[in-house]
């Protein structure tokens, strides 16, 4: 029933686990999993110690779950919402990342974002741009 109204067609949802789309698949999970157990782990233990720090990694665990969800799901709808996040993944690490940078008090303690994501390999950073770059061509494709 989706895939009609996505497409127009009747025919199956577009895939975007295809191709480079299955690296992607397993960044963002990793990145889930990265993300969510270290924010619960911290907001659990120590919470009063940076709670914008821990809230702010839970939050990035949740929009790169919803990401997941949107590359895996397929189709035009997800291809859309998933590329609205992936944007507004991008700001959130230039914004934290830059405040990170010029008020390092501001965060007694790292987040997923901090430094642009230099404690993943800066995977946060990349992995936006990279992933928009995936959707937008797989939009394309479907033309």
């Amino acid at each position: 029933m989706t895939s009609q109204s996505e497409s127009g067609s009747g025919a199956k949802p577009q895939k975007l686990t295809s191709g480079p789309g299955t690296l992607l698949v397993w960044l963002y999970g990793v990145m889930v999993v990265g993300a969510v157990s270290r924010s619960a782990v911290q907001i659990s233990t120590d919470f009063g110690h940076a709670p914008l720090a821990y809230s702010l990694s839970a939050l990035a665990g949740l929009v790169y779950g919803f990401i997941t969800y949107s590359l895996v799901r397929g189709g035009e709808t997800a291809r859309r919402a998933a590329l609205v996040c992936c944007a507004a993944e991008l700001v959130g690490v230039l914004t934290v990342g830059t405040w990170t940078l010029v008020d390092p008090s501001a965060f007694p303690d790292a987040t997923v974002w901090s430094d642009y994501g230099m404690g993943y390999l800066f995977i946060p950073v990349l992995l936006p741009v990279t992933a928009m770059f995936w959707l937008g061509k797989a939009r394309r494709a479907t033309r």
